[in-house]
């Protein structure tokens, strides 16, 4: 086969495989993908690239089906159904809540990590307030056998939950579980207790040795009162993991078997297993499950204490009266060596990993490590594991934010091999994904938000609003013409609106460029003279903001002092312009409101930076008496409650 030739059914294969010619970059110029990116591409998908009657073949199979290349890049929306939007919303009224990353709140209860009983405290905080949500980070369940695994961005399964957000004394064996309690009594404990609440870090190991210690009493407990004899509380335990089925099973397996092969040489998840163990359907992985179904049963009883739990806290939301309640957040994948990946090894494809092309943070590309669903898998299974995923999920909330909704669109495949910025597009089919989004939100009664920051296609920009998706709007970055901000009448209506978010620092390190400072410390810039181009830009960014206050009546027209701190003046006046959005939904960060300055997450790094550790810094129990806390949500309420927005 000639060279031409292999070119030619290549990108045949590549076209009907969804694979994508250009694309548009950040400057708008057309990039046209290799031909080696498109080799790989497939490569990753599980052809033979090599062989040409293999390339007929699959071009042929191909042919017969009608794959989703074009069906997701350029076909026409048929009319579809919409998803849910709660009464308040539907009827053009507007509302506002809080966003926290859980495990970062600080309480007299907690065991060094924001926990369920958290939540719930800060549900009632935030009703009292007049909110009417608490939007949270990812609670998808992490790798178990390494807690120090703690992107809730880079879940061992999207499916289930991150028990480490248990409120171990709010179980219902543990008022009656006498071991469990002395324990709990022991100066040790009080100790190691103590120590972890006051810590400035969330230490998972220790937080995890310590709720799993009390835990395993639990589950010894529970096993003896009502396994046995199988009580009312049995029988909701098993009809759980009945109506869990097959996905659960694999999940509860995967944390039994990462537990006993994870043994510090060979890392965490199933791709530094042994081989034997690699295939959830093989003899040795059933041999492991006849002799540890004890093992196994721990790990489907945590599942269900968090399942309740996490219902429990909704519940009480919707009792309070709050319109929306919890607010979750769905990552955009899952880790390659996760139970994920494991339980489902047909739809991942493992030699790629999905990312974002070049732009202006990150000029070489990104690579999240994050193993994409194959758009062909999906189509071949009806579009169960998406579906799957989608009801896991919602079945928990009254709102979930999609990250990065762009993948049911397009995504950024990386192959193995391939530097990031020579990955290409490979496209969805969005028309079906977005179809059934809507029927599983419509079921669940869930608000659906797509987190459409960055490089928004044509296509799904005007698919979102069909579908009766919100979208998500970042103050700082929603601007007008000459760099000036977006006035706070002219968001768009179906919209979750906030000043800033988890990959962004706070507010008060935004004003102040410890942010940049962070990153030229932490050496993530080529140079110091990216740092000072970028200082003299965010002058004139703060510059902006203090004109745009001014414009609202929020603030006087003085120029910004320079290394000014961002005074808590200043802090109500954004918030009130926030406030005013004519966007239906606005979120306020706690770290926002307590001026904190010190960063959740620091984009492109791994051990530089104490990612998804950081606490709060204030306790919880404190929060909510703070004067300046206190002044910014009556504003807050003011604003939304008297300025009325069109729908």
């Amino acid at each position: 086969m000639t060279s031409e030739a292999s070119s030619e059914l290549i990108g045949r294969l590549a076209s009907l495989c969804g694979v994508g010619d250009a694309y548009h970059d950040y400057r708008g110029d057309l990039r046209s993908f290799s031909l080696r990116t498109k080799t790989e591409i497939l490569r990753a998908m599980g052809f033979v690239v090599e062989d040409a009657s293999q390339l007929r073949l699959a071009i042929a199979r191909a042919e017969r089906t009608a794959l989703p290349g074009s069906e997701g890049a350029s076909g026409k929306l048929d009319e579809a159904g919409r998803c849910f939007e709660p009464e308040l919303l539907a009827c053009g009224g507007r509302a506002w809540g809080f966003s926290v990353q859980l495990y970062a709140l600080r309480s007299q209860h907690n065991w060094g990590i924001g926990d369920f009983g958290d939540l719930r405290w800060l549900l009632r905080a935030a009703a009292n307030s007049g909110a009417d949500f608490v939007g949270l980070n990812p609670l998808h369940a992490l790798f178990l056998s390494q807690p120090a695994l703690c992107s809730p961005y880079g879940a061992s399964s999207r499916h289930f939950l991150n028990v480490l957000y248990l409120d171990v004394p709010q179980v219902a064996e543990f008022a009656r579980c006498s071991a469990a309690q002395r324990y709990v009594a022991t100066a040790q404990f009080s100790a190691q207790l103590t120590q972890l609440r006051s810590a400035a870090l969330v230490d998972y190991p220790a937080v995890a040795a310590l709720k799993f210690a009390v835990l395993e009493l639990l589950f010894q407990a529970f096993r003896v009162s009502h396994l046995v004899p199988n009580s009312d509380r049995g029988a909701a335990f098993r009809q759980f993991v009945e109506q869990g089925g097959e996905g659960l099973g694999r999940h509860a397996l995967f944390d039994a078997l990462d537990a006993s092969l994870a043994d510090g040489k060979r890392g965490t998840g199933w791709l530094s297993w042994p081989q034997q163990y690699r295939d959830p359907k093989s003899d040795a992985v059933r041999d492991f499950a006849n002799a540890n179904k004890e093992r196994v049963e721990f790990y489907l009883y945590l599942q269900w204490l968090a399942h309740e739990q996490l219902l429990g806290a909704q519940a009480l939301a919707r009792d309070l009266g709050m319109a929306i309640g919890i607010y979750g957040d769905f990552a955009v994948g899952a880790n390659a060596a996760g139970s994920e990946t494991w339980s489902d090894q047909q739809t991942y494809r493992l030699g790629a990993a999905i990312g974002a092309p070049p732009d202006p943070l990150a000029r070489n590309g990104q690579d999240w490590g994050l193993p994409p669903q194959d758009p062909q898998a999906l189509r071949r299974t009806d579009y169960l594991p998406f579906v799957t995923l989608l009801r896991n999920n919602l079945r928990y909330y009254g709102a979930l934010r999609l990250d990065h909704i762009m993948a049911l669109f397009r995504q950024w495949w990386v192959p193995r091999g391939l530097a990031a910025g020579d990955g290409g597009y490979v496209h969805y089919p969005m028309q079906r994904l977005l179809g059934l989004l809507a029927q599983q939100s419509q079921h669940a009664r869930c608000l659906i938000i797509g987190e459409d920051l960055g490089t928004v296609p044509d296509e799904l920009r005007a698919a979102m609003p069909q579908f009766g998706i919100y979208h998500y709007k970042i103050m700082l970055f929603e601007k007008e013409h000459a760099g000036q901000l977006l006035a706070p009448d002219r968001y768009v209506r179906r919209a979750l609106a906030a000043a800033t978010t988890h990959d962004l620092p706070p507010l008060r390190s935004w004003w102040e460029g410890g942010d940049i400072g962070l990153r030229s410390r932490l050496g993530l810039y080529a140079n110091a003279e990216l740092g000072k181009t970028l200082n003299a830009e965010r002058e004139l960014d703060c510059a902006a903001l203090l004109r745009a206050l001014w414009i609202e009546g929020l603030a006087p027209e003085a120029p910004r002092e320079a290394d000014g701190p961002f005074a808590p003046e200043l802090a109500l006046a954004v918030h009130r312009y926030l406030a005013r959005s004519s966007a239906a939904l606005v979120a306020l960060q706690l770290e926002d409101l307590l001026g904190m300055s010190e960063p959740v997450n620091v984009p492109g790094t791994y051990n530089e930076y104490p990612n998804w550790r950081r606490k709060i810094s204030v306790p919880l129990e404190e929060i909510f008496s703070r004067d300046a806390v206190l002044a910014t949500l009556a504003a807050v309420r003011q604003q939304r409650k008297t300025k009325k927005s069109e729908s």
